[in-house]
């Protein structure tokens, strides 16, 4: 058995309300089922969760005892993608599978060299960043997924 914390809930952003301890994720760790966690506290809790789910910036973790700790994004080195044709650049990058925060009037990937040529070469003008990721979730569930029956 063990002395940590225990989390089984997860509360979806504005679902929640009240003070809560937070956890800073990137958006790979944004994705689990079962984990030890830290807060900005220095306390470690145990994730425990039903099925793997995508959480959110702004979702939080109930803990057995009531209280929560609530999930900010990390900064991480990103890609900031824009151009005349924003549709076009945002096409290929779906092409390629690659997850991409989708915006007004910019697009945000990770960085990659491979992708920043074919961007470069198709007109993109890009600017390397540093700020949370949250790219769009899949279109068959909260988030990502893992298709449709997986």
């Amino acid at each position: 058995m063990t002395d940590l914390a225990l989390a089984r809930i997860l509360r979806r952003k504005g679902q929640w309300s009240g003070p809560a301890d937070s956890c800073i994720l990137t958006y790979d760790e944004r994705f689990l089922r079962r984990k030890v966690l830290s807060t900005g506290n220095g306390d470690r809790f145990l994730v425990d969760l039903e099925h793997t789910e995508s959480v959110d910036h702004g979702d939080a973790f109930e803990l057995s005892d009531g209280r929560l700790v609530a999930v900010t994004a990390a900064a991480e080195e990103l890609l900031e993608v824009r151009g005349d044709d924003l549709v076009r650049l945002a096409w290929h990058i779906g092409n390629r599978h690659t997850p991409c925060q989708i915006e007004g009037d910019r697009l945000i990937i990770r960085r990659n060299h491979v992708l920043h040529d074919m961007l470069t070469h198709l007109g993109a003008a890009l600017t390397e960043v540093v700020e949370p990721f949250t790219p769009e979730g899949g279109a068959y569930g909260h988030g990502r997924t893992h298709g449709h029956e997986h």
